[in-house]
């Protein structure tokens, strides 16, 4: 198989260090953002440096932390936003900065492509696969990428551990549930590029996670 030449270029936003993930073709010059997690000038700024267009702005999940820099992408690159429906309730309550003190947080535009398990999407010139894997929050999916041999996982699985449960939507049970028929069914050298820290893989999780000892 050809290599893709997609690149994926990670930065590390916001008040709580979470990863955007921006994902371009250099050939085509397309784009597509995963969780613009915050300083959405700063994201559109990247693109720009790169000559990026961007085609569509991605949600694993509707916390706060993951689309915070929406907005301000929004008014460079006005373009879809893709979320799980599940989700759309947390999303109207600003994915809950509120409760961790913004109160002014602006969410930008109201995502309009609804995602649903097992659907395909395309971006950048790839197939990814959508799996809506609740637990973190009701709506939380990620993007499985066979081509990159990558998946993107928002807070559900981390190099070492899993997402929180104990906010509003979330189940301990379907989380490790979630994980291990979604997750782990994915070969072992898939990268698993989560919502916050470094990357890892479902093969180094499945043998040293100590949280999927419970799964």
């Amino acid at each position: 198989m050809t290599p893709s030449p997609v690149q994926v270029h990670r930065l590390v936003l916001g008040p709580v260090q979470t990863n955007a993930y921006l994902l371009g073709d250099p050939t085509t010059a397309e784009a597509v953002v995963i969780d613009p997690a915050w300083e959405g000038e700063r994201l559109a700024g990247e693109l720009d440096r790169r000559g990026w267009r961007l085609t569509a702005v991605w949600l694993t999940h509707a916390h706060f932390d993951h689309f915070g820099g929406t907005a301000g992408l929004a008014e460079r690159f006005p373009v879809p936003i893709a979320m799980h429906p599940a989700d759309q309730p947390l999303w109207r309550m600003q994915g809950g900065a509120p409760l961790f003190g913004f109160e002014r947080f602006d969410p930008g535009p109201e995502p309009t492509i609804d995602l649903e398990h097992g659907m395909q999407i395309r971006g950048v010139g790839l197939d990814f696969e959508v799996r809506h894997v609740p637990g973190h929050t009701p709506g939380h999916v990620l993007f499985y990428a066979p081509a990159l041999r990558a998946a993107f996982c928002g807070d559900l699985i981390f190099a070492g551990g899993v997402g929180r449960t104990d906010l509003p939507g979330g189940s301990w049970e379907q989380l490790l549930s979630g994980i291990r028929q979604q997750v782990l069914s994915l070969p072992d050298e898939t990268l698993l590029y989560p919502g916050h820290g470094p990357e890892t893989t479902v093969g180094a999780e499945r043998a040293e996670n100590p949280f999927l000892a419970l799964a």
